[in-house]
């Protein structure tokens, strides 16, 4: 198979294996006598609504989507919002489930869909806390370089229905949560900030977060966090759908069918994209020279979200996945054999409508290094891969199971 249509296969194996149409009837329980309540936020909670009210008719609900993901429902309503900032056309829709899930008896059902993006499009700030406060604490993550895992910690401690709280607001109904995974590690109480989860960390952990990475907050918003709290535990079923693993073993799969050895080198790398894409140049070209930890024809696939610090610089256009991989590409630019993919699941990549890009060596004969550098320089890898015609546009996915990255090493 050709190089191009190889990796872009194995990115799109990896989207269909977390799949919502396929993950959530293989899951759902029968619908449930009584009174049920479909509730649920981001980036995959569409096509999990379709596919419950698929499986158990017309529900009563409200889900929480990204702009431009709705799709046509049975009854569950569904409402556009803002990500990664926050608006206030979530705050005004999490009021309202907030309403949904209040007052229920035990012989109610809650069923919360919950899905990566949802942090943002569920903001309800805590008491003593604005909308625009919260944002400008969301902003002050996104650039400070902050691990996913650390902005949900702060996230859940700013906020009056993460880290459990919203579960806690729908007891004694019984509660079911179906997650699909986008965090290293799938710990349910970072994922969307873990509405139905404990285990958000302490105050003074979201504290340390925040001095850590030198965000300034305003004494009222510190105020906030120190008295915060979060239930120690939260009882109800959460069943795990879909996960950044599951997903790398079906790309992997794709390989083989491919006759190439695929290498997980795994689901939860971190760290800074121009880090991460270097390192894993490095891995590649140690492959070419040694035939280590393979021998090619090989392809290297993990996951795991990256951050990008953008810093007082005015950033281009691009993602994490763009960034990382034009680094990437300038650590093993003169490696004829050496060919990438690095994409979001969710179809989009940061500030644009791609999901990611490819690297081609043939791309070298189009720009040169130094210009791709300058690229890369100007947080701009976006027109960098639109001038090569390196970008992967899929539209949006209905999913979302973190970052895919593939590295292709030929013989």
């Amino acid at each position: 198979m050709e190089k191009r249509k190889l990796l872009e296969a194995m990115f799109h194996a990896a989207v269909k294996a977390a799949d919502p149409t396929i993950a959530v009837p293989a899951v759902l329980p029968p619908r449930p006598d009584g009174r049920v309540i479909v509730v649920g936020c981001g980036k995959a909670s569409a096509a999990m609504a379709v596919a419950v009210e698929k499986a158990w008719g017309p529900c009563e609900g409200l889900v929480i989507v990204n702009d431009g993901a709705k799709l046509p429902t049975q009854q569950i309503e569904l409402v556009e919002a803002s990500h990664p900032v926050p608006d206030a056309r979530g705050t005004a829709a999490a009021h309202r489930i907030c309403d949904m899930v209040s007052g229920l008896t035990d012989k109610d059902t809650v069923l919360f869909l919950i899905s990566g993006g949802g942090s943002s499009l569920m903001p309800l700030p805590a008491d003593g806390l604005t909308l625009e406060e919260k944002q400008q604490v969301t902003k002050a993550l996104l650039h400070s370089g902050a691990a996913i895992d650390e902005m949900n910690t702060v996230r859940a401690h700013l906020s009056k229905v993460k880290g459990g709280k919203l579960a806690r607001l729908a007891q004694p109904a019984r509660c079911i949560t179906l997650m699909i995974s986008d965090v290293p590690g799938d710990n349910p109480a970072h994922i969307a900030s873990g509405p139905t989860a404990s285990g958000a960390g302490s105050a003074a952990e979201a504290l340390e977060i925040i001095d850590r990475y030198g965000i300034d907050l305003a004494p009222n918003i510190r105020a906030v966090i120190e008295s915060s709290e979060v239930p120690a535990d939260v009882s109800g079923e959460l069943h795990m759908i879909a996960t950044p693993q599951k997903s790398l073993e079906a790309a992997a799969q794709v390989a083989r069918d491919a006759g190439v050895t695929p290498l997980i080198l795994g689901d939860a790398i971190e760290g800074e994209a121009r880090v991460v894409g270097k390192v894993m140049a490095g891995i590649a070209k140690q492959v070419v020279q040694y035939g280590q930890p393979a021998s090619a024809p090989c392809v290297l696939i993990s996951g795991g979200e990256t951050t990008v610090t953008v810093g007082d610089r005015i950033p281009g256009k691009g993602g994490r996945n763009s960034e990382g991989l034009l680094s990437f590409a300038l650590t093993c630019w003169d490696e004829p054999h050496i060919s990438a993919i690095f994409c979001d699941t969710d179809g989009r990549d940061g500030s644009e409508d791609n999901a990611g890009a490819i690297w081609l060596p043939e791309f070298r004969e189009e720009l040169d290094s130094r210009t791709a550098r300058e690229f890369l320089t100007a947080h701009d890898a976006y027109s960098y891969f639109a001038k090569v015609d390196g970008l992967v546009e899929t539209g949006p996915t209905h999913t979302n199971v973190n970052d895919f990255r593939a590295v292709l090493i030929e013989a």
